[in-house]
Parts: C-alpha cells; sequence; structure tokens
C-alpha cells in the first residue's frame, strides 16, 4: 500500500461524530488503549496503541467493526468511520446507532471490491451533500490503476473534509499502526484509561442529559430505549461471546449495559 507496508503493517482510525467530551466516555468503555484528540469541527479521531488484531484470530477490520459498533451505541447514535487497512485488503465501516453497519472495501492495489450503494449509503447517512460529496465519492468505486487501496482512504478523508473533518498533522491512514501512535502523541494526543462502566455511562449520560437527546434519557422515551438496547445486545453478546469475537462481545456488552444504566438512570432522576 505504501512504503510503511509489511506484515504487520494493519491500522486503523476511529473517526467519530462528536467532540472529544462526547466520545471520551464510550470510548474508555471498550478497555482499549486508545489516543483520542480533535479532528476538525465537530469530528474527534481515535487511534489504537496496541495491536489486537494480531492476537485472538481476529482480522483488523472485524476488531474495528465491534469497536465503531460499540462506540455508536450510546444516547444519539452519533455516527463513527472506521478506516482500516492490512497489507490484502482496506476499507472503510460506518456505524451508527442501531441501524446495520455500512461497508466498502478496496484490495490493496485499489481495485474496488465493494458495492456502489454502500457508498450512497454511507453519504446519506453522514448526512453529506447528496450531489457534490457524492459525486466527489464515485470515483473511489471506479477502477483507477494509478489509486491504491492508500489513496483511497486518503480520498474518503479528503471528502469527510467538506463535512468538517481534519485530521491532526501527521495521521495520514495507510500508514502503519506505530507510526500512527507517534504522530498522534506529537500532536498532544490524549491517552486514555479504561475506566468502569458505570461511571463511564453515567458521565455519558449526564453530559449528554443537557443536549437535544435528553428526551431519550428521560421519560418514556428513556424507557423504550433501553428497553430496545437490552432486548439487541443481549442476543449480540451471547453471538459475540460464542464466536468468540472480542469486538461484537464488546459491542453486546455495551448495548446491554447502556440499556440497564439508562433504565436505573431515568429511574433514579424520577426519584
Amino acid at each position: 500500500m505504501n512504503a510503511t507496508s509489511g506484515p504487520h503493517s494493519a491500522g486503523a482510525l476511529l473517526l467519530c461524530r462528536g467532540e472529544p467530551s462526547e466520545v471520551r466516555p464510550p470510548a474508555r468503555l471498550l478497555r482499549e488503549r486508545l489516543l483520542l484528540a480533535p479532528a476538525g469541527a465537530e469530528w474527534t479521531v481515535l487511534v489504537p496503541e496496541g495491536k489486537p488484531w494480531l492476537h485472538g484470530g481476529e482480522s483488523v477490520e472485524q476488531v474495528v467493526t465491534g469497536w465503531a459498533t460499540a462506540l455508536a451505541v450510546p444516547a444519539g447514535g452519533r455516527p463513527v468511520v472506521a478506516l482500516w487497512w492490512d497489507r490484502d485488503r482496506a476499507g472503510l465501516t460506518l456505524a451508527a446507532g442501531f441501524r446495520r453497519t455500512v461497508g466498502y472495501t478496496w484490495l490493496a492495489d485499489g481495485t474496488p471490491v465493494g458495492e456502489d450503494e454502500a457508498m450512497r449509503t454511507f453519504a446519506a447517512r453522514l448526512a453529506l451533500d447528496p450531489v457534490l460529496d457524492v459525486q466527489a465519492l464515485e470515483p473511489l468505486t471506479k477502477p483507477d490503476p494509478d489509486a491504491d487501496a492508500h489513496t483511497r482512504l486518503v480520498g474518503v478523508v479528503a471528502v469527510l473534509a467538506r463535512a468538517g473533518l481534519a485530521l491532526p498533522a501527521g495521521l495520514v491512514p495507510g500508514d502503519g499502526a506505530d507510526r500512527l501512535r507517534s504522530a498522534a502523541l506529537d500532536q498532544g494526543a490524549e491517552q486514555l484509561e479504561g475506566h468502569g462502566w458505570r461511571d463511564a455511562v453515567r458521565a455519558e449520560l449526564e453530559v449528554a442529559e443537557s443536549g437535544p437527546v435528553g428526551p431519550y434519557l428521560r421519560g418514556p422515551k428513556a424507557r423504550v430505549l433501553g428497553g430496545a438496547q437490552l432486548v439487541a445486545g443481549v442476543p449480540l453478546l451471547l453471538w459475540g461471546a460464542g464466536r468468540r469475537s472480542g469486538g461484537w462481545a464488546t459491542a453486546g456488552a455495551l448495548l446491554v449495559a447502556h440499556g440497564a444504566l439508562g433504565l436505573a438512570y431515568d429511574r433514579l432522576r424520577e426519584r
């Protein structure tokens, strides 16, 4: 893909639609070593410090898809775009609330192997311009002998820049995980430490309660949302555990945690 490619050149970036104060609590729930930094207007980037895809038999795509799903679960369902790559492929995954994730993949030489409809859905869920931004994304789905997978990811970032994304200097999709980590630290990225899920979810709820999703944290809507999270989370947790998929098990656990704590939070606030 580029000069940093090698047997273990897999890496990823998580682009979260939200301010760092909104992204920090659910990111801590992942209990992973992550670096957090602001990335433009209402965007935050998360850079993995470790390489969990080298252990446990999961690909980088599977790991970060689980992370993105888990990050998008909290109240509000803010979109999360995971950019990932390894020596054979690269791609993107978009998670937004309870919706099914959307993904697109390229081979290392840039050959598109995704569906055009997925890219259009990607643009729609991020509320990108239906004409200009979709037109900018379309070339990424067409054959181009001069564009490898690295170039395709850079093209995605360029389109997201029109929606306010501004990655810190030195963070380039396609670079090795070690180089990304060093670049993030050079730009003053915050090192996240895992916290107990109760404290992290409670902190997020308190921040969100004053925002537009407040009605979904207290009252009838909150109870419906909490119940839905439990219903969706339990089977996902069991499925992920059965397949030994850490990413999906984490997403299921977060759904259960958010549902249970959300219901308890609503009840306590009523008192």
